[in-house]
């Protein structure tokens, strides 16, 4: 999801900094791949004038990427990273919370938005392709700060989805476990993530 975003983002004219992953290569690859002003960093590198950061990690690695990222007060925080277990198998936050806010908690002086994780990361570069046409399929995203949510709006639009507001960031506890079943349809059910995004777009 990170990286296809990353890609989306800087075809559309956005400063990029891929700076999460396995390999330094993987990072590069992912630069050359995305063309326009994208590039290769660390996670502080990618924070330091950063206007908007992407949280696409595991859940497992969120501490290690926020540790690696110092300072966020202020920094608008994109998050698509759904509270998994170790085994990818449920949800580890639910019901009373959600993983967007545990992570609001974590970082209470950054501003955090929660999208695109009711979406399979394998439609998005379809719907990029679309994105000029009259009829784009909604996307839902929520947070608790009307600035940062107008930036995250714009990032949505971006990526070729109309930006659907669900409210408060406590709405994630309900767009997350959704976002799962989603995923399982996309990736686990015949069919595959078109089924999943079907479903998604009659759901509005």
């Amino acid at each position: 999801m990170g990286g296809k975003l990353g890609t989306l983002f800087a075809r559309s004219g956005h400063a990029v900094v891929f700076s999460y992953a396995r390999s330094e290569e993987k990072l590069k690859r992912l630069a050359r791949s995305a063309k326009g002003s994208a590039r290769a960093g660390t996670p502080r590198e990618a924070a330091q004038d950063a206007d908007a950061l992407l949280l696409a990690v595991h859940w497992s690695r969120v501490d290690d990427v926020l540790g690696q990222a110092g300072e966020l007060a202020g920094k608008l925080l994109l998050t698509c990273s759904l509270p998994m277990n170790s085994d990818d198998t449920a949800l580890v936050i639910g019901s009373t919370s959600s993983g967007a806010e545990a992570l609001a908690a974590k970082i209470p002086a950054a501003r955090v938005v929660a999208a695109f994780n009711t979406v399979p990361s394998a439609v998005l570069l379809d719907v990029y392709a679309g994105r000029r046409k009259p009829a784009r399929p909604s996307l839902v995203y929520c947070g608790d700060d009307r600035r940062a949510k107008t930036a995250a709006a714009r990032l949505i639009r971006d990526v070729g989805f109309e930006p659907l507001d669900a409210g408060p960031l406590r709405i994630a506890r309900y767009t997350e476990p959704f976002g799962l079943l989603v995923a399982q349809l996309a990736y686990e059910r015949k069919g595959g993530p078109r089924l999943a995004y079907r479903f998604e777009r009659l759901g509005k």
